[in-house]
């Protein structure tokens, strides 16, 4: 199921902070920088990412697990650089160490947990807890 997905794989992207990714946006804090939760965004869209380059149509991987420390504050309008690794694969679990970067200092650093699912079954069994019907 995780063809080609091996331990020690890595990608990085960067992100521009911008009003909406304030903790003063977003009601997590009141101070106009970088939020936790958006650097956690960050962080998973950059593991996604990753994981998708390896998947088989059809295939995607939804987040079940972070356990990351937010370091240092990055202002609005700062250019953010997140990398995630491959720690490990087991069965459709996927493993990620992520750090983010700014101004040349570790802002953000943990894991990251990642399920790979089939995409239409895992809409399929959604629609069944709410009691729709496939359209």
């Amino acid at each position: 199921m995780a063809s080609g997905l091996v331990k020690g794989l890595a990608h990085t992207k960067r992100f521009v902070v911008r009003e909406e990714h304030a903790a003063s946006h977003l009601g997590s804090g009141d101070v106009a920088v970088l939020s936790t939760p958006s650097m956690i965004l960050f962080m998973e869209s950059t593991a996604l990412e990753l994981a998708q380059k390896y998947l088989p149509e059809g295939k995607t991987t939804v987040g079940i697990g972070v356990d990351v420390r937010h370091l240092k504050a990055a202002p609005i309008g700062a250019e953010v650089e997140v990398r995630a690794e491959l720690l490990s694969v087991d069965g459709r679990r996927l493993l990620f160490w992520v750090e983010a970067w700014w101004n040349g200092k570790k802002i953000g650093h943990g894991v990251h947990e990642r399920a790979i699912v089939d995409r239409e079954e895992f809409l399929a069994r959604l629609r069944e807890e709410l009691g729709q019907k496939k359209e």
